[in-house]
């Protein structure tokens, strides 16, 4: 069994206890150990990943669709690099279709493997690939079909995630606008606690009540698509096993509540969602139009 003072864990103490988890050693305590010495490291240098990937088993080519005449992952980017708190700004894909528009734009891309599972692990994969030259201490996933994701919202998790050490996780949330939004699975709903952590994320109505139907006192909280992660703590969190409340959910972040980590939670102002399936352009669209953006 591993034995590393909590707090004292230096660079060599941390890399011998990742390879340990290919030796059979507890992958959660193994994450542990990582999260003691994140708790020790300043949160200066941060990195912004937009994970895009062409295939999509619910809206294939989804970066590429057209919003308003432009590709929905440049105006991410666009939206992305106006915050003040990210060091660096790239766009992790597989594809060259997303890459090659994206460098038209004028954004860094990163290539990652075809066969990572997830947004996440591909930010961690871009951060490791960027991280030869350039350590990083913070990483936002800033979720590729989020184009209207305002640069405040970059900022405010970042600041969320600096401010709190006892955290490996920050994520923005945003109270529901239309209440017929709160029963529908492909809004993500969060509870959180009087301290500003996360307690649960869910598809279905949270929390609920004995009638079942959205309660008209009640403000529910709508997550929105951007996370922002201690960078050491990324690199161990692809390493996590999954947990039953996130297989059932299909919501990644619920593994690091499972498993014992802290998530930050900021509570901001955000009246677009996401584009989750087709019919969701059309209303991003319309939001363009009422703001007079192009």
């Amino acid at each position: 069994r591993t034995s590393v003072r909590l707090g004292t864990m230096d660079r060599m103490e941390l890399r011998h206890a990742v390879a340990a988890v290919a030796t059979g050693v507890c992958a959660v305590h193994v994450c542990r150990l990582a999260y003691a010495y994140c708790r020790t490291s300043s949160r200066s240098r941060v990195l912004g990943v937009i994970p895009a990937r062409y295939e999509s088993s619910r809206f294939p080519g989804k970066p590429m669709v057209l919003i308003a005449g432009k590709p929905m992952i440049v105006r991410t980017y666009e939206q992305a690099k106006q915050a003040t708190s990210l060091t660096r700004l790239v766009v992790a894909t597989d594809d060259v279709r997303i890459r090659d528009v994206c460098v038209a734009a004028g954004a860094e891309v990163v290539m990652t493997d075809s066969n990572i599972p997830n947004g996440t692990e591909r930010c961690e994969a871009a951060m490791n690939l960027l991280s030869l030259k350039t350590k990083f201490d913070i990483v936002v996933n800033i979720q590729g079909d989020e184009p209207l994701i305002e640069p405040e919202i970059i900022d405010s998790c970042v600041r969320a995630l600096q401010t709190a050490p006892d955290a490996v996780y920050s994520t923005p949330v945003t109270p529901f606008v239309d209440l017929k939004e709160v029963t529908m699975p492909s809004r993500v709903k969060c509870v959180v606690d009087r301290n500003g952590y996360a307690v649960y994320f869910s598809r279905g109505m949270i929390p609920n009540n004995k009638k079942g139907v959205p309660d008209l006192k009640h403000e529910y909280l709508l997550h929105l698509g951007l996370q922002a992660y201690d960078a050491k703590f990324l690199t161990v969190y692809g390493k996590l096993p999954p947990t039953p409340c996130m297989l059932q959910e299909d919501l990644e972040q619920l593994k690091v509540l499972e498993h014992g980590f802290k998530m930050k939670v900021v509570k901001v102002e955000h009246s677009a969602h996401g584009v989750d399936e087709p019919g969701d352009v059309a209303s991003i669209e319309a939001i363009l139009k009422t703001k007079g953006l192009k």
